[in-house]
């Protein structure tokens, strides 16, 4: 037997580009199928929300309740008349028998939804508009998981309605009532003298449970009762309102692990500053290991929306975590990455901006070196190094403008400067593949290497293919923003600080990381190839100076190979700059704390800059020695020449 499902006619519609006169129904698999001449669209009965398959675009519609039903297997059309509504809101009027139904269609974007959100605070009913406003969030899910702004007003107006469920709640025959919705659940308790009149200093309050079967995971909560008293009986109600679903609180990464508990006191009194704090008990078990760590936190909604650990203390058993709190707000269980402490990341950010001034000047010295020695006969390897450490004085002077950027108007110097500081990225990044790749063809190829304009193809590639990359993420602006104002927030403090640099993670970490990691893992290999064949050499020369001692009975011992040592070492050392092999200490450092991983990586990859330009004028004087022995040679050649004639 075919069950029923009772779904509202005028919930039918809904297609902005349709300008028919007619809609035509079919319910059909517990689904809603709307189809009108220019599209089609379906709104599942699983709670997903609704599908515009005409465009393939997330959509929202809503209509005025009425008393026609349909049922599943109905089928027909319905005359209607459509107008386009104010913030992309498209109106459909459906012509019933008895009344006119009214219903509302948008595509969920911003400047549509936002508005419809503000509409719901025109709805008497407090639980109705709570309803509509979970409907909202259900129709729009990936609006809702991407956009700040949407965010923000939901749990704002959230708030408010909660507090108007608790300002209407009737107690009748009991001091509590529930109110279950689809992902929430919330619990009204009135407190008397009479439950106050007791020896503890705290009571306990009973979280709401939405499912039968999630008992475990409702925290045990105790109010203090000093705080309680001081609130007149007429208004001691407290709400304790229990999420299944914490998207709403996501604003960043955070990883709950635990259901979110908010508790609301009625009207302007505000449980603040408790002595002894709220005590909550959430069933979390720990995890292994020492990468990462529970933390209580509690989500601060008057500043900054961000979840902050003020105020609480964790308590961390094996099956459980238990929060002390001093104050009432929403509440949950953090998996937080162990911090980096205060005063080391103090230290490592004014290692980072001296070693980038640093570098920047010895960068721009570089040049300096290049250009007063172009009158000499510079081989190709000196462009690249001077190409090089022309790249990383470009980062360097976009990083110590990316706080700066933010606080400057209009919007699009800190979008300038973010797409420089990726474009010089990346050319540091190609410049080092580059610096790995001459390497090979002069230490392991060596025999047909020469290339018709070699350096010139080079700079195209250098130069060229993070042009390309920084040109397509800029020319679809309009559709996605990926360069602009981004929000940084120390895990330990919760300080956020505005930077201009790339506003979207997973652009950010499939580009950026793909791109580093590729080049680190080809440079690696060609680092290890060179570091082989040096050793061969020296293998090779050190049997040549055995004969050769051996023959005139004369030998410096110890300290010529340690001379040679040193120098080999030296040698591999400034490769490893060059080819920036040592940016793969970030594989080391991610996952936990390693300070000193983190300090050697702050060092050396700031100093970068430094190192390239002692390398250019090692290589700037050995190539002038290189060319007066040269001078000589031919003088003297000339010289016996001109004795022999």
């Amino acid at each position: 037997m075919r069950e029923k499902t009772i779904i509202p006619v005028l919930v039918s519609l809904l297609l902005h580009q349709s300008r028919a006169d007619q809609v035509c129904v079919n319910i059909s698999e517990y689904n809603l199928n709307v189809t009108v001449p220019y599209g089609h669209m379906t709104e599942k009965r699983t709670g997903e929300g609704a599908e515009c398959e005409n465009d393939e675009e997330e959509c929202f519609f809503q209509c005025v309740p009425t008393n026609e039903t349909w049922f599943h297997g109905s089928f027909g059309c319905l005359n209607c008349s459509v107008t386009n509504g104010s913030y992309n809101i498209t109106v459909y009027t459906i012509h019933g028998n008895i009344l006119n139904t009214v219903c509302y269609h948008a595509h969920c974007r911003e400047d549509s939804i936002l508005p419809l959100i503000h509409r719901l605070k025109e709805i008497d009913d407090a639980q109705k508009e709570l309803g509509e406003l979970l409907y909202i969030r259900d129709s729009c899910p990936s609006l809702f998981r991407t956009s700040y702004d949407i965010k923000k007003v939901y749990v704002i107006l959230e708030k408010q309605i909660i507090h108007e469920i608790m300002n209407m709640t009737e107690f009748e025959g009991g001091s509590s009532k529930t109110y279950n919705l689809k992902y929430l659940s919330v619990n009204v308790s009135k407190i008397s003298d009479a439950v106050l009149n007791v020896s503890e200093d705290m009571i306990p309050m009973k979280a709401p449970q939405l499912w039968p079967n999630n008992d475990l995971s409702v925290p045990e909560v105790w109010i203090p009762v000093n705080a309680l008293k001081h609130i007149p009986q007429e208004q001691r109600v407290i709400g304790l309102v229990s999420y299944m679903d914490p998207s709403q609180f996501q604003f960043s990464t955070e990883d709950f692990r635990s259901m979110v508990l908010r508790i609301e006191t009625l009207g302007e009194s505000r449980l603040q500053n408790l002595k002894p704090p709220i005590q909550m008990i959430f069933r979390v078990v720990k995890p292994e290991g020492n990468v990462s760590q529970l933390l209580c936190r509690y989500f601060d909604e008057d500043n900054g929306f961000a979840w902050k650990e003020d105020g609480c203390e964790t308590e961390i058993d094996p099956d459980q975590v238990t929060c002390n709190c001093s104050h009432a707000t929403p509440f949950a269980v953090l998996l937080i990455r162990t911090p980096i402490d205060g005063a080391h990341w103090k230290i490592l950010s004014y290692i980072s901006y001296i070693g980038c001034g640093i570098s920047l000047f010895f960068g721009a010295s570089s040049l300096v070196v290049y250009v007063f020695n172009r009158s000499h006969k510079m081989d190709t390897s000196m462009s690249i190094h001077v190409s090089l450490s022309g790249a990383l004085f470009l980062l360097n002077s976009t990083f110590l403008l990316t706080e700066w950027g933010p606080t400057v108007e209009p919007d699009w110097v800190c979008e300038f400067i973010a797409a420089l500081m990726h474009y010089s990225l990346l050319c540091c990044l190609t410049w080092m593949a580059i610096e790995a790749l001459h390497l090979y063809l002069l230490l392991i190829k060596v025999y047909n290497t020469y290339y018709k304009c070699y350096l010139l193809k080079l700079s195209l590639v250098g130069w060229g293919i993070p042009a390309i990359i920084v040109s397509l993420s800029l020319s679809v602006k309009n559709v996605k923003q990926f360069y602009g104002v981004t929000e940084l927030t120390m895990s330990d403090t919760n300080q956020t600080n505005s930077i201009c640099w790339i506003t979207d993670d997973t652009y950010f970490y499939s580009l950026n990381l793909v791109y580093f990691t590729l080049i680190f893992i080809f440079n690696s290999g060609i680092l290890m190839a060179v570091a082989s064949s040096i050793c061969k050499m020296k293998k090779k020369l050190k049997t040549n100076s055995k004969l050769q001692a051996s023959a005139s009975r004369k030998s410096k011992g110890v300290p010529q190979r340690f001379s040679a040592s040193c120098q080999s070492g030296l040698t591999l050392l400034g490769l490893t700059c060059l080819m920036g092999t040592t940016w793969g200490l970030a594989f080391l450092g991610s996952g936990y704390v390693n300070y000193a991983v983190l300090y050697l990586f702050c060092i050396l990859n700031s100093l970068q800059g430094f190192f390239i330009f002692v390398w250019i004028c090692l290589s700037a004087k050995k190539q002038r020695r290189k060319e007066m022995e040269q001078k000589v040679s031919l003088i003297t050649a000339v010289h016996s020449d001109t004795k022999m004639d």
